[in-house]
């Protein structure tokens, strides 16, 4: 996953107020696995990037920055 995936989803989690912890619980996933997608260090499964999308209501399209 290339392009701005990191910054979509630190800029979805803090319009909805919760912070990696929070995100992590509900992924399953430690807060510093968050911070690393957020830096671009590594990427969530596909599995997880559905949930991601479902948790905050926009598309998976939205979140990997895929434009028509």
């Amino acid at each position: 996953m290339k392009g701005n995936f990191g910054k979509t989803i630190k800029t979805l989690r803090k319009e909805k107020g919760i912070r990696q912890a929070d995100l992590g619980k509900v992924l399953n996933v430690a807060n510093n696995t968050v911070s690393s997608w957020e830096r671009g260090n590594s990427e969530p499964s596909l599995e997880q990037l559905k949930i991601i999308a479902k948790y905050f209501e926009v598309s998976t399209d939205y979140i990997l920055d895929i434009e028509d």
